[in-house]
């Protein structure tokens, strides 16, 4: 995979509509996100489409990507994060999704990245995981669930075995926790 500087280039020049970086783009990082969107959508054919979304909304906000807010991986992923959980809106719509402004969204690193790509991400990641020891096991797990792997509150409770409240209990506590420690 191509590090910062080079992405951080390609997002650049796709936002001056230059169609080969745009494909140099999709090189380099459809793989990581398709990785990402399986995990979180359980469906190949899923996957896929929720892939082509992403893209194509790359290529027409690119020039929303702001390099002083985080690594260009960080802002693809988040990107493929919602494409997915889009399409689970439309595909099974009888499971109940986060309230808008209900949460905040969280990404984290691409776990098929070696630790010293991660380091490159941003040190960000190391402080996010240190948080993320320092929450209570349900609050890590139902976070880690529902920003990592795409679960629905309803899909969460229904895997712990909890009852809903309590599963949005831990995640909002969680998040909670989270900001409280990152802003330290």
């Amino acid at each position: 995979m191509a590090d910062v500087a080079d992405l951080s280039h390609l997002l650049a020049a796709t936002a001056a509509g230059n169609q080969r970086a745009f494909r140099e783009l999709y090189d380099a990082t459809a793989s990581h996100l398709f990785g990402l969107l399986l995990r979180m959508l359980k469906r190949r054919d899923w996957a896929e489409e929720a892939l082509q979304d992403c893209f194509l909304k790359v290529w027409q906000k690119a020039e929303t990507y702001a390099p002083d807010k985080g690594a260009p991986m960080t802002w693809l992923m988040t990107v493929a994060r919602y494409r997915a959980l889009d399409l689970l809106r439309v595909k099974r719509p009888e499971v109940e999704m986060p309230e808008e402004g209900e949460e905040q969204p969280l990404t984290f690193a691409d776990e098929t990245q070696s630790p010293e790509d991660r380091a490159v991400e941003g040190e960000g990641i190391g402080r996010l995981e240190n948080c993320m020891e320092g929450l209570q096991q349900e609050q890590r797990q139902s976070v880690l669930l529902a920003y990592y792997e795409g679960y629905t509150h309803q899909e969460l409770a229904e895997r712990l075995q909890a009852p809903l409240g309590t599963v949005k209990s831990w995640v909002r506590r969680g998040l909670a926790r989270l900001r409280e420690c990152l802003e330290q």
